[in-house]
């Protein structure tokens, strides 16, 4: 008799536990909806990674490895072409013109120099005008298309991809490193 009244209450059990399953289910689904995009973004390990990678070199973007990525997504842009050039025109921000803040010698010709009165500010620019000059208005589809109106230089691409390949192998040892192994 026991078993009987434990079965009919387990299976009673059951079937009220699979409404609320899918009650649950319907209610994560929907607050899943609510997450910000910026809670999104904290999750993103390209942030943490580029962050890392900058801080090996002492760099002042360090704080700002979020904005890199957040406008590399908001202009599709590879999101280490940013911040490599950075890493080419000014050791990634720490021999820049006094108080420029511009560490992609953007619209550096002579005595002429734009600043920006901040790294994110830097970083917006230069990324949206890479997208919309040199990409779009331009044609340039790579880095050594993006060079030619860029710079000067003939190497200047080269070098850029040199930094791109850095932090990708930064980013493969980063991965690596924080595989677990469990048994």
């Amino acid at each position: 008799m026991k078993k009987l009244l434990t079965l009919i209450i387990l299976s009673i059990l059951i079937v009220t536990n699979a409404g609320k399953s899918h009650a649950e289910e319907n209610s994560s689904g929907s607050s899943a909806v609510l997450l910000s995009p910026l809670a999104i973004k904290s999750l993103d390990n390209r942030v943490k990674i580029l962050g890392e990678f900058l801080k090996q070199y002492n760099s002042p973007l360090e704080p700002h490895a979020v904005d890199f990525v957040k406008y590399a997504d908001k202009y599709k842009l590879d999101w280490k072409l940013v911040a490599a050039i950075s890493g080419l025109e000014s050791t990634f921000g720490k021999a820049i013109p006094y108080n420029s803040y511009n560490g992609w010698g953007w619209g550096i010709y002579g005595d002429n120099m734009i600043r920006f009165s901040s790294w994110t500010e830097g970083i917006k620019t230069v990324s949206e005008g890479l997208r919309e000059n040199y990409i779009n208005k331009w044609g340039a589809q790579d880095v050594y298309m993006i060079g030619r109106f860029y710079a000067s230089s003939p190497t200047w691409a080269s070098r850029v991809t040199y930094f791109m390949e850095k932090i990708d192998e930064f980013k493969s040892k980063q991965l690596a490193s924080n595989l677990s192994i469990s048994l």
